[in-house]
């Protein structure tokens, strides 16, 4: 099967600076095949027989840690449940001059349509919708300094998150949707 684990707050603002070969490298030796990386903020397709994300997510976590150096968390995903997402998103959220369109991947401890009740949202400015797996936020780009999901960095909720823009998760289900 064809999985995409996203290694969340690396290579982001000059800090946690992970080489993706490196990261690579920690994956073909877990066993893991077909490994490619995808930009630089963290995205890894692979393939394996294993079918549990969060053992899989476990075991990268484990072997990241050994090859970097430091704890890097990882959230695992097959190519059905980022198809499912995908279609989710509306065809005109997108990641442009007039428009940001985050994707918000949740840990499973926060994955639930409730979510949204607990996220600082300003009516009018941010749009956000819940889908199986996510938060899909978006704001149009001259209201950014208008927008509240900025608050919400401090929040526990966001270290149970990892943050993708719309464009980079159209593009892994592109890429996971073939042979890996």
């Amino acid at each position: 099967m064809v999985y995409v684990a996203f290694l969340r707050g690396i290579n982001v603002g000059g800090k946690s600076i992970v080489s993706m070969a490196a990261v690579k490298e920690a994956l073909v030796d877990l066993g893991l095949s077909d490994v490619r990386t995808y930009i630089n903020s963290g995205n890894v397709i692979f393939s394996t027989r294993a079918s549990d994300t969060q053992k899989l997510a476990a075991r990268i976590e484990k072997a990241l840690e050994k090859s970097t150096r430091m704890p890097i968390m990882v959230l695992v995903t097959d190519h059905k449940s980022l198809k499912k997402l995908v279609a989710a998103i509306p065809r005109d959220w997108v990641d442009d001059k007039t428009m940001r369109t985050y994707v918000l991947m949740l840990w499973k401890e926060l994955d639930d349509g409730k979510i949204l009740e607990r996220l600082p949202v300003r009516p009018g400015v941010d749009n956000v919708r819940y889908a199986p797996g996510a938060v899909i936020w978006q704001v149009a780009r001259k209201d950014i300094a208008k927008r509240r999901m900025s608050r919400m960095m401090g929040t526990p909720y966001y270290k149970q998150m990892t943050v993708r823009s719309v464009n980079t998760m159209r593009k892994l289900n592109e890429l996971t949707a073939g042979p890996a």
